[in-house]
């Protein structure tokens, strides 16, 4: 009776010490979720701060573009007003030559004006804001990239401690970390 009281004690030893190190495998494994989960978080803020930057800068290419245009219709409408003017008989008056003088000057002003904003400027601005939303969607769609392969590193990492299988904890910590490093170089503009 005791020989078999010793042999349960045994297996329960070994059951104990198997989930102790099982109980120790899930700790860690806790714990490399908790810090993928606040690398997702991050990665997150940086996904819905370059979308921001993307629709900013996206409406102020809409902007320019559409005032350039306006300046361009004002711009056209002078030139064509000077135009009829000196085909007009007495196209040599004083009075008219002022009005054809008047109408160039603020065609030309609504071409080029350093002082406000004419079409050159205009265009100058959208151009620059163009390549700032570009820069910004690169951003966003890289955080969206990262922000997968972090969601699917906390997958991976939560079914190693359902299977017990350490490879799938140690696959989520790689791509965790590679996302992490993509990541930085995004935040760093290196990416």
């Amino acid at each position: 009776m005791s020989e078999a009281l010793e042999h349960a004690h045994h297996i329960q030893g070994h059951h104990d010490h198997g989930a102790e190190h099982n109980d120790g495998a899930a700790r860690r494994v806790a714990v490399l979720v908790a810090v993928l989960a606040a690398m997702l978080a991050i990665a997150q803020m940086g996904e819905k701060s370059s979308q921001n930057a993307y629709l900013t800068h996206h409406v102020a290419v809409s902007d320019d573009w559409a005032f350039y245009q306006a300046k361009n219709v004002r711009a056209v409408m002078r030139s064509t007003e000077a135009a009829v003017l000196q085909s007009l008989p007495n196209a040599a008056d004083p009075a008219v030559q002022a009005r054809i003088k008047q109408a160039e000057a603020y065609a030309a002003r609504m071409q080029d004006d350093p002082k406000a904003d004419g079409m050159k400027q205009l265009a100058e601005r959208a151009r620059q804001d163009e390549h700032a939303r570009e820069l910004a969607f690169h951003r966003y769609h890289t955080f969206e990239l990262v922000v997968g392969a972090l969601e699917i590193a906390i997958v991976l990492a939560s079914v190693s401690v359902i299977t017990r299988v350490n490879a799938l904890a140690f696959g989520a910590g790689v791509i965790g970390l590679l996302a992490a490093l993509g990541g930085l170089a995004v935040a760093a503009h290196v990416l």
